[in-house]
């Protein structure tokens, strides 16, 4: 008869137990030293491993050549646990068993001596079900059990036992098993089965087993039965789940505002028979992992997907503020909570996707404080441009759609929210008199020394002269009455530099990637960068990319800056004059010297 993986699979010693070594490290020092206790309570989410460490326990504490705090699965004792023939260690479900008579029984056979093994050992599963008499019931024989009788209580809600039973057990607490462990496992077991699983196939499983290895395996022993090669779109449709495109399609369907694409393609899924409920819960998570983008500075440790879908959820995360995800967080999650109580789940989530494509039919709060959100970022846009760049008024421009159902390199990065652009003004064409009068009031130009990467400071805009090109001339030297190592010693960390580094990640995530491990300084009007690497110094030579960087400084400060290198200022030293060296000498020789 067939066995099911994870049965096949449940790991036999503490050291195969995946994702839980605050748990079997504790219990194999306890074996080693013989500080064995009377009641243990293990609790955690479900397919964490409580009941597979409860058999373990109960094999070691009956093993008769424990190896290193671990049963040796060889002698009498173990096998016998293993295949059942031993009946001193009893495994009980309380969930049908949670009467007083019950326990009673329980009560009653734990008076006698164990039949073949040293302990006889009680493993209650589903705690938290029986009822308040039987946990009474339990209460004197779990605080002062026989001397040969061991309690293991197992249980997912916690919160609903006694405190007098929690009082008299020592507790252990399961984690949630993390995606790359999960994935380790699900390799090895695919490869003992002769199959192959992928890591977008193996990661996508373990974000759909929400931290349980047992809901892991047997997504896999269902997808290892339609096909050897396990891919991500094998592990979809065994689970019931709509690609990841699906996703993709309808967030920026919301995005683009465009109601008639978001209802085509819930159509198109609903003919494929996509549960409107589940679909609803996906898109809810998706939304989650742009939140996460948004709110988190390493936002890949907590979202679970392939590589490629998440550089195209990062590029959707650059089209919305965080007002804008909430809100399409919330009206998502109302329309969850009313499925399934009137309504088609389908209605309800069509209702969904229209409020979310049109928000002006919206009239909530939330929807209006997304709404205010999105004004409050362009205005904020159009101030810092009109005061920096140009005194014209900024004129609305329409964002560009989010590619639909495309990858993120030919998607241009550009908020959703219209960002105003400034119209360039007319340089004004003074006389010459007039152009040298300004020369005299403007400050002296500063050259930056040899291996600066910079521009000029911030000057009043340039007025042409209508005249004939001038011929090119050579670079002038650098102004008198500029001192560049004033500049560096004057130079302190600009704080900012983080949010900035953040902040470029929209124009190019290369040139982001590139200044995350430098540092900046801010001296007067100059941002000055330190950096082992050359890399960024060449990406400063580049005018697009310079561009790029003093724009993202702009956004986040407001104020306009130079960009160069920072060079650690160095400490002046004394100058030694030759001829007081000579006296000295002389001096020294035994001549004589008189100083007039």
């Amino acid at each position: 008869m067939y066995q099911v993986l994870y049965r096949k699979w449940r790991p036999k010693v503490f050291s195969d137990v995946v994702g839980q070594p605050q748990v079997t490290r504790t219990l194999e020092n306890e074996l080693k030293s013989g500080r064995i206790n009377h009641a243990y309570l293990f609790t955690g989410s479900r397919g964490t491993g409580k009941t597979t460490c409860a058999k373990i326990l109960a094999k070691a504490v009956n093993c008769l050549n424990l190896q290193d705090g671990n049963p040796c699965c060889e002698c009498e004792n173990c096998r016998g646990i293993d295949d059942g023939s031993i009946l001193d260690v009893v495994e009980m479900d309380a969930a049908s068993n949670r009467r007083i008579d019950d326990i009673r029984t329980v009560i009653d056979e734990s008076q006698f001596r164990p039949a073949r093994a040293k302990y006889r050992v009680y493993i209650v599963d589903e705690v938290h079900m029986l009822t308040n008499e039987a946990f009474n019931a339990l209460l004197k024989t779990l605080e002062e059990p026989p001397e040969h009788v061991i309690f293991i209580l197992a249980t997912t809600e916690v919160h609903k036992l006694p405190t007098t039973i929690l009082s008299r057990c020592q507790r252990f607490d399961f984690n949630r098993i993390s995606p790359e462990e999960i994935t380790g496992r699900l390799k090895f077991v695919a490869e003992n089965e002769g199959a192959s699983i992928d890591d977008d196939a193996a990661m996508l499983i373990a974000a759909i087993s929400d931290g349980g290895m047992r809901d892991a395996i047997s997504l896999m022993d269902r997808c290892i039965g339609t096909s050897t090669t396990v891919t991500p779109e094998i592990v979809r449709g065994c689970a019931g789940l709509a690609r990841k495109d699906y996703l993709f399609e309808l967030s920026a369907a919301c995005i683009n505002k465009n109601p008639t694409k978001a209802l085509e393609v819930l159509s198109q899924l609903h003919k494929e028979s996509k549960d409107m409920a589940k679909l609803c819960d996906e898109l809810l998570d998706h939304l989650r992992s742009l939140m996460m983008i948004k709110c988190t500075r390493n936002p890949r440790a907590h979202i679970v997907m392939a590589a490629d879908e998440f550089e195209q959820a990062q590029t959707q995360a650059d089209y919305l503020t965080l007002g804008e995800i909430v809100y399409m967080m919330d009206i998502l999650q109302n329309a969850y909570q009313r499925m399934g109580k009137g309504n088609s789940n389908r209605t309800e989530l069509e209702t969904a996707l229209v409020k979310l494509s049109a928000p002006e039919l919206e009239g909530t709060n939330e929807a209006l404080v997304a709404r205010v959100s999105a004004l409050e970022k362009a205005v904020k846009s159009g101030i810092a441009v009109q005061t920096v760049e140009t005194k014209a008024e900024p004129v609305e421009a329409k964002p560009e759609p989010v590619a639909e159902n495309k990858k993120p390199a030919e998607v241009k990065p550009e908020p959703v929210e219209a960002e105003p652009e400034p119209i360039e003004e007319k340089p004004e064409v003074k006389t010459e008199s007039a152009v040298k009068e300004d020369d005299e009031q403007a400050p002296p130009p500063w050259e930056p020394p040899a291996g600066m990467i910079t521009d000029n400071p911030p000057e009043p805009e340039e007025k042409p002269i209508p005249k004939e090109e001038p011929k090119p001339q050579p670079p002038a030297a650098p102004a008198k009455n500029v001192d560049v190592e004033e500049i560096y010693n004057n130079a302190k960390p600009f704080r900012l530099w983080p949010e900035v580094v953040e902040n470029i990640r929209k124009y190019s995530r290369g040139i982001a990637a590139a200044f995350s491990n430098t540092n900046a300084y801010e001296s007067g009007n100059y941002i000055l960068i330190d950096s082992d690497s050359e890399i960024p110094f060449r990406l400063l030579r580049e005018s697009s990319q310079r561009d790029n960087i003093k724009s993202a400084i702009r956004e986040i400060t407001g104020k306009s800056y130079s960009l160069g290198p920072y060079r650690k200022p160095e400490k002046k030293e004394d100058k030694k004059d030759p001829l007081n060296d000579l006296v000295n000498k002389l001096k020294e020789s035994g001549i004589n010297v008189t100083e007039e």
